[in-house]
């Protein structure tokens, strides 16, 4: 079973067919996220993206935002309050005519570049702040930290996402990711941490023995693990 797998992010979607151990089968291609990222526009472009895509049986795919059974809650980083109750799942399924799975994006990645034992947590810094928490490899119920406060008037997401990077610079950025660790190893007292996203390579203080940075192309095998703890579930 070859699976091909998206992940959607704030600034591009990405998309590369896996075969059932995450092994890529396919080159890693990606386009720009529209400007205007409705759902009808998402989905336009992720047919171009992936129009010479063939070989694979079902879909999966990561969302920038909260997801339910493959259904939309919201998407933050998106910036279009169309996506509310949209089943992305659905959508996909009937346009690329295959079975489709959609999970939150930093919970793919999750599942894709954890251990497996013990308790592991995922962050990714993007347009965002995702998480993921993983409990022996397997996912528990996604938690939009990103959302919450990190002061009196900023969300994570408003605190170490993008613009607040480009706004403050590396340094500032730098203190702030440090105050972010030091609450989440406080919180949720993990056995590891591993950091993803595009700004992941800005970290510039050093990290504590059991804090990883991972590679984006390595959390999109998560793709592949989402349909092969379907198959232990059937």
């Amino acid at each position: 079973m070859n699976i091909l797998t998206l992940d959607i992010g704030g600034s591009n979607i990405k998309a590369m067919i896996l075969d059932k151990a995450g092994v890529p089968l396919s080159d890693y291609k990606k386009l720009e996220t529209p400007a205007v990222a409705t759902p009808a526009n998402v989905l336009n472009t992720i047919k171009t993206l992936v129009k010479d895509f063939k070989d694979y049986e079902c879909v999966s795919a990561g969302f920038p935002g909260y997801v339910k059974k493959g259904v939309i809650k919201t998407a933050p980083n998106l910036g279009t309050g169309q996506w509310k109750d949209f089943d992305l799942q659905t959508a996909l399924a009937a346009l690329l005519k295959h079975p489709a799975k959609v999970v939150n994006d930093a919970d793919m990645q999750g599942i894709g570049v954890v251990s497996g034992k013990g308790l592991e947590m995922v962050i990714t810094l993007g347009t965002g702040f995702g998480t993921a928490l993983l409990d022996d490899g397997v996912l528990l119920p996604h938690l939009e930290i990103g959302q919450q406060p990190a002061k009196t008037n900023r969300t994570y997401d408003e605190y170490v996402g993008q613009k607040a990077f480009e706004r403050k610079g590396k340094e500032h950025w730098n203190e702030r990711m440090k105050k972010v660790i030091n609450v989440l190893k406080t919180v949720f007292n993990y056995d590891r941490l591993y950091i993803s996203g595009g700004n992941a390579k800005n970290i510039s203080f050093r990290l504590d023995d059991n804090i990883i940075i991972v590679n984006n192309r390595d959390g999109i095998k998560g793709g592949a693990m989402l349909w092969k703890q379907e198959n232990e579930k059937g």
